[in-house]
């Protein structure tokens, strides 16, 4: 079988991590809907996929070092 030929390679050298929102919530031990209320907010940059929102890791490390 022949693998196809015109898929575009990704060729950006940085691919940001995304982060679904129960990660984020299990690295800052916070609910989810806590994690739902930032990002509607806007305190805590995110985009939603359908249902689900996704947040890039460093938007993640900039609210934390904001807080603190």
């Amino acid at each position: 079988m022949e693998m196809a030929q015109n898929i575009p390679a990704h060729n950006d050298p940085v691919v940001e991590n995304v982060l679904t929102v129960a990660e984020i919530a299990a690295r800052m031990r916070v609910s989810k809907m806590t994690v739902y209320r930032l990002v509607q907010s806007g305190a805590l940059n995110g985009v939603r996929f359908g249902r689900s929102y996704r947040v890039p890791e460093t938007a993640v490390e900039q609210y934390l070092d904001s807080i603190n």
